[in-house]
């Protein structure tokens, strides 16, 4: 009852922040633009003097834009979310509540009012609604690391998943939770990741009521008799469950939750965003086309290098697995003999990196220039080309030749589940000298946590990893 009181407070509150911040924001711009309006600005002529006709839309726009951010869960305190989502929900509402004033405006024939505090609005609007929402959370998070409002936390399971959910726990304070402990039917007594093994999942009900528990984290799914019995023990004790994915540590992408009539569903999808595809491929084409261009001298003259050094063609055009198993020609500037693949079979026992990947650190096959290519990876360039016409992205896992893709290998086929890239963090992990596992471990890595600013940040340190050449052979 105490926490249910005190959550109606805290809505309340800034409900009535809310009020104050638009309010605020309507009251400015009216002032900004004084001479647009037929009346004194002041806060009650602005919203409760019967004089002024705009009253009830200023009113209106204040209740539509409070109903929206409650709509959009705005006045929940949710830890878990980032303040980039909360300032997308306010920009929506925002938007959406100036579009349903211009409406309303049209249909009451209010030609007169003026459109300058209908967008100015709207702009300083979303900046209080916005400004206030970031600061709410840097206070948040300061008194929650101070020790405010924490939560004992249970895992059940003291597996993989569950120990690396503690971990991602403890990396954010912020969140609040403290893990007590971990439940687990085939370890006993041991320290888990920092944490110990408190007893068997029978063992709940005692150890939630002893340690005070307010959350516990299902990690492991046993039968449907154990997550039951879970879940009344929960209900009865007023503890929260939270379970996570069956072989989420398997899966990219993304989960939405929603409801088929009474149903909870969980959705999986394994495709990006539209609007992530179509700017992490706008950003490529156009930084690629960008340094395709910068790069012409240099390929003249490394193609003059290439033909008076050895015979045979400037290109070599290696076939790779593109997005979706889509086979595509990737191209290099030629590092070897013209008869490098007939040579093969010379040197195949040779190779000195572990898994498919055949690899050689004086492979007989390379010419003198291509040593210098290799070395400063100048021979990858012409892969820009590939890069605008969309076979790869600039950043992303690195495309195997097709003999090297074992496709039983379920990892390596979520390596083709995204664009490959010309560097990745394969070039700023190792290059060469990383395993292949652990290869496929960082492309994985990056497919289930890409972001925009991932991808820069991978393309800025590949720049001295290059400049060094650590790795490259």
């Amino acid at each position: 009852m105490l926490r249910i009181g005190r959550y109606f407070i805290i809505k309340t509150l800034y409900i009535i922040i809310d009020i104050l911040a638009i309010s605020s924001s309507l009251f400015v711009v009216c002032l900004i633009r004084q001479e647009t309006l037929p009346f004194p600005v002041t806060l009650h002529n602005l919203f409760l003097s019967p004089s002024n006709l705009f009253r009830f839309v200023f009113l209106f726009w204040i209740l539509t834009t409070i109903f929206l951010n409650n709509t959009h869960g705005l006045y929940e305190t949710k830890r878990e979310i980032v303040e980039t989502v909360e300032v997308w929900q306010v920009l929506r509402s925002v938007i959406i509540s100036s579009l349903i004033m211009i409406i309303t405006i049209f249909f009451v024939k209010l030609s007169h009012f003026p459109r300058s505090i209908l967008f100015m609005g709207a702009a300083l609007m979303f900046l209080f609604l916005a400004l206030w929402r970031v600061l709410k959370r840097l206070f948040v998070e300061y008194i929650v690391t101070q020790g405010y409002n924490n939560f004992n936390v249970l895992i059940v399971g003291a597996g993989k998943v569950g120990t690396a959910l503690a971990e991602e726990i403890r990396k954010k304070p912020a969140l609040g939770l403290n893990i007590i402990g971990y439940l687990d039917d085939y370890k006993s007594g041991d320290q888990e990741n920092g944490s110990p093994v408190l007893g068997k999942i029978s063992d709940f009900e005692t150890v939630a009521r002893r340690e005070f528990i307010d959350k516990v984290f299902i990690t492991c799914h046993h039968d449907g008799d154990v997550f039951l019995r879970l879940l009344e023990q929960s209900k009865s004790l007023g503890v929260a469950v939270r379970v996570v994915p069956h072989g989420f540590e398997l899966m990219s992408g993304e989960f939405s939750k929603y409801n088929i009539g009474l149903i909870p569903i969980l959705e999986y999808s394994d495709v990006q965003r539209i609007h992530r595809q179509v700017g992490k491929r706008l950003f490529d084409f156009i930084i690629g086309l960008f340094l395709a261009i910068i790069s012409v001298p240099a390929f003249l003259v490394m193609a003059v290098l290439i033909k008076l050094d050895s015979r045979g063609p400037v290109l070599y055009f290696s076939r790779r697995y593109g997005r979706g198993g889509r086979i595509f020609s990737m191209y290099k500037f030629r590092s070897m003999a013209v008869n490098a693949d007939e040579m093969m079979s010379h040197v195949k026992n040779k190779n000195e990196v572990d898994g498919p990947i055949f690899k050689i650190r004086k492979d007989p096959r390379i010419t003198k220039i291509g040593k210098i290519l290799r070395k400063t990876s100048l021979d990858e360039l012409p892969q820009l080309f590939n890069v605008i016409k969309g076979d790869m992205s600039l950043v992303g896992p690195r495309p195997l030749p097709i003999s090297q893709v074992q496709k039983e290998d379920f990892r390596q086929l979520m390596r083709l589940e995204v664009r490959p890239g010309i560097t990745g963090l394969w070039q700023i992990r190792g290059r060469s000298d990383l395993s292949f596992a652990r290869l496929v471990k960082w492309d994985v890595w990056y497919i289930n946590n890409w972001s925009f600013w991932l991808d820069l940040n991978i393309l800025f340190k590949t720049v001295p990893v290059v400049i060094k050449g650590k790795g490259a052979y």
